[in-house]
């Protein structure tokens, strides 16, 4: 695992944390602001992955 999988793994678990407490409360903004830092966190996590693929084929090659 590299940084950019941790990290976007860490703000996807906190963006759902922060959906869900919106949801509790009964906050539509915190709400959505959850469902951004989630998008940012599977994104940087999705970058993370890439980035790994091409260093394992890089090894590999």
């Amino acid at each position: 695992m590299n940084k950019d999988q941790i990290e976007g793994s860490i703000k996807d678990a906190a963006g759902k944390v922060q959906q869900k407490i919106g949801e509790i409360v009964g906050n539509p903004k915190q709400q959505m602001k959850g469902v951004q830092k989630q998008i940012k966190g599977k994104t940087q996590k999705a970058i993370g992955n890439v980035k790994e693929a091409a260093k394992d084929a890089e090894k590999h090659s």
